[in-house]
């Protein structure tokens, strides 16, 4: 099979997807800011922990320009910031949920298999 008819076969949609949520960190974002009421960006930093500042900014303003968060600035000094999910991101919600179960059910096969990065 040529490259060009394997490219064909693909599932744009998937592929799509992926592109716009394989950030390292995109998904869990989208967690604790719908599901954990996780707002601000330092909570967000704390709660995931190994992400950096600009990692973690960058994360959220392609979630941001993709549609899913809305930041919110309430110009206050210190700075206050607090991000949110839009109606196309409360709809990916029953999504991360179904990932979440999944993940419940079956990580335990990967950590047996002594698959790496799997916590």
């Amino acid at each position: 099979m040529r490259k060009s008819e394997a490219a064909a076969e693909r599932c744009k949609t998937i592929s799509a997807m992926q592109k716009m949520l394989g950030g390292k960190y995109k998904i869990e974002l989208l967690w604790y800011i719908g599901k954990c009421d996780v707002r601000r960006f330092g909570q967000l930093r704390r709660q995931i922990g190994e992400i950096t500042e600009s990692s973690l900014t960058k994360q959220l303003r392609e979630l941001e320009a993709e549609g899913f968060i809305v930041r919110t600035d309430f110009h206050e000094m210190p700075p206050h910031v607090e991000y949110s999910l839009t109606d196309l991101g409360e709809s990916f919600l029953s999504v991360l949920d179904y990932m979440k179960e999944w993940g419940d059910k079956n990580l335990n096969i990967f950590q047996k298999k002594g698959i790496k990065n799997i916590k």
